[in-house]
């Protein structure tokens, strides 16, 4: 291992594993720094969160999500794309940096409560076991005194740091020693692990009872009004355009030397040879003159267009515009901005200006790869919602889908209060075999679904029925344990000392995850979202 780490000591990934195994040692002092109440910040122009009278600092927030970004490049920075901005924001790193300074902020709050306290022999204790101030395996004061002066750090913020520190875990560990699994909690985790059970069920999908929906003409009425936006017609417009070609008068440019170079100069990205280098002057000057020559052109067309347009503008004649400019203007008729006429296909500028002005205003000049248009709103019809006679089809089809999907999830909530029962008449049941729990959620002959697994495993023959029905897919099940057949007592006994010790993790986790939110929620707690959003 030392071996690999020797040869790979100047790689990024090796960089970013010592990174983060000296901020871990650091500990909280950049969290900390600048103390306040209970180890935080207390004030200051910016602020991360506040926590009822605690302030979060800016820099305390941006070190706790350096940090925690570290962690993820070093996990991520080899893989396909590394850490991306969209991967970055879909782990919410952010969020997941101020919930940690926020629970840090309630666990030292906690600790007063709980009567935790940290001695200094504790801190002194702690701070000796570190191998980063270790030599040949003891402490070693000057290492300490040494490391923490190349980073900036004073004993004592350390040492205070290092106390909020083991406060937080003592505080954490007090939480979590409390847990404890009980026999009859180890003896339910045996049977749900190794019981089977078989069940009875019926299910419902709406695609299967569609047919039966037979909706009214004021429900489909009801519905197009309702979702008026889906059926409207798409607005149209309708113009008369110019379109001047700037290329007729490319051959009468004057363009100089000075031009040329000039031109070259600004647009180099035009001349790059395969190497993407740029390529000499000398060798493209032809080029150059052309392109310029046609620039230029494209600039006077262009100029005299405006020119013409805003002196006439207030008559809105474009004929007037056209004869002064010795074009000719072209109509079309009314259409959607999904189906221009042919002659304007992909002049999505022009096309999305059109759509912006007023009937009667004009608009331009505006310059594509075609030439230079100047144009004219003759007629705007705006959006309006259709007729149902138009749409009664695509209505039906989806009024149709939803009151099915209603009378779906209806009868599968009365046929799960049946099946409460014993009267299970009129109810077309159907049976699973009888099989065993599964941390994926495997149902056989129903689906997947690990929410409904759980649920199902708590069935007991005094309380045989889900409460209420579940979907899986695009179908409702009602359900009945119809058997539980036990796993023998005779083999709990001598596991449940081993089931204990191994749900015991689990319970501490969801012990102090209830104590922090049981907390947060009573906290006033004001976060910057700004930085959240970034």
């Amino acid at each position: 291992m030392l071996d690999l780490i020797r040869k790979k000591k100047e790689s990024l990934i090796i960089k970013v594993v010592f990174a983060v195994i000296v901020l871990s040692f650091i500990g909280t002092i950049f969290l900390v720094w600048g103390k306040g109440e209970e180890g935080f910040g207390t004030g200051g122009s910016g602020y991360a969160a506040k926590v009822d009278r605690t302030t979060i600092t800016l820099e305390q927030y941006q070190n706790s999500y350096q940090r925690l970004r570290e962690i993820y490049l070093q996990l991520f920075g080899q893989a396909a794309g590394g850490l991306t901005p969209e991967l970055e924001k879909q782990l919410n790193i952010r969020q997941a940096a101020l919930d940690r300074l926020i629970e840090s902020v309630l666990l030292t709050k906690g600790a007063k409560e709980l009567g935790v306290k940290v001695s200094k022999d504790e801190v002194a204790a702690a701070i000796a076991a570190m191998p980063a101030f270790q030599r040949n395996g003891a402490f070693d004061l000057g290492l300490y005194q040494q490391t923490l002066k190349m980073s900036r750090i004073t004993p004592n913020d350390f040492e205070d740091s290092q106390k909020t520190d083991l406060l937080i875990a003592k505080t954490r560990k007090t939480i979590m020693d409390k847990v404890q699994v009980s026999d009859d909690d180890a003896k339910a985790q045996y049977h749900k692990e190794r019981d089977r059970i078989e069940l009875s069920y019926v299910s419902f999908s709406p695609a299967e009872l569609a047919a039966s929906v037979k909706p009214s003409e004021a429900e489909l009425d009801d519905y197009l009004k309702s979702n008026a936006e889906k059926f409207k017609s798409p607005e149209k417009v309708a113009i008369s355009y110019l379109l001047l070609d700037p290329s007729s008068q490319v051959a009468s440019q004057q363009v100089t030397a000075e031009e040329q170079e000039s031109f070259y100069r600004k647009n180099l990205d035009r001349y790059l040879g395969s190497d993407n280098s740029p390529i000499p002057f000398e060798k493209v000057k032809d080029r150059v003159l052309t392109d310029a020559k046609r620039s230029k052109a494209n600039k006077a067309v262009f100029e005299k267009a405006a020119d013409t347009l805003y002196q006439n503008i207030n008559s809105a004649d474009l004929q007037l515009v056209a004869s002064k400019l010795g074009a000719k203007t072209s109509d079309t008729g009314l259409f959607t901005a999904a189906t221009p006429p042919q002659a304007l296909a992909g002049e999505q500028t022009l096309l999305q200006k059109a759509f912006e002005l007023k009937a009667g205003e004009l608009g331009g000049p505006l310059e594509t790869a075609k030439g230079i248009y100047i144009f004219k709103v003759k007629e705007k019809k705006p959006a309006e919602l259709l007729p149902l006679s138009q749409v009664r089809a695509t209505v039906e089809q989806q009024v149709r889908a939803a009151k099915a999907a209603e009378l779906a999830k209806q009868k599968a909530v009365e046929a799960q209060k049946q099946l409460a029962t014993t009267n299970q008449s009129g109810l077309k049941l159907q049976s699973t075999p009888a099989f065993g729990y599964s941390a994926k959620g495997d149902l056989p002959g129903i689906g997947n679904s690990q929410p409904m697994m759980e649920e199902l495993f708590k069935l007991t023959a005094a309380a045989p029925a889900l409460s209420e029905p579940m979907m899986i897919g695009n179908r409702w099940y009602a359900v009945r344990l119809k058997q539980r057949i036990a796993a023998t007592e005779a083999d709990f006994a001598g596991q449940k000392e081993a089931l204990k010790q191994r749900m015991l993790p689990q319970r501490q986790e969801d012990a102090l995850k209830s104590w922090l939110k049981e907390r947060r929620d009573k906290a006033k707690i004001v976060v910057n979202q700004a930085l959240l959003e970034q």
